[in-house]
C-alpha cells in the first residue's frame, strides 16, 4: 500500500514539473488517500499485535 502511495506521489511530482496540473492534482489526491489507508491499516495491525500479547 505504501509502495503505491509513493508511486502516485512520484507521478504527481513529474506531472507537476511537466505542467500537467490536472493529472498532478489527481495523482497527489490518490497518494494522500493511499497513505491514510496505509496509516490506518498499520495502526490497526499494531493494536492487534499488541492485544495478542
Amino acid at each position: 500500500m505504501l509502495h503505491y502511495a509513493v508511486v502516485f506521489l512520484v507521478v504527481a511530482l513529474i506531472a507537476a514539473v511537466l505542467g500537467f496540473g490536472g493529472i498532478a492534482a489527481s495523482a497527489a489526491g490518490i497518494a494522500k488517500i493511499l497513505f491514510v489507508v496505509f496509516l490506518v491499516m498499520a495502526v490497526v495491525s499494531f493494536l492487534f499485535g499488541w492485544l495478542k500479547r
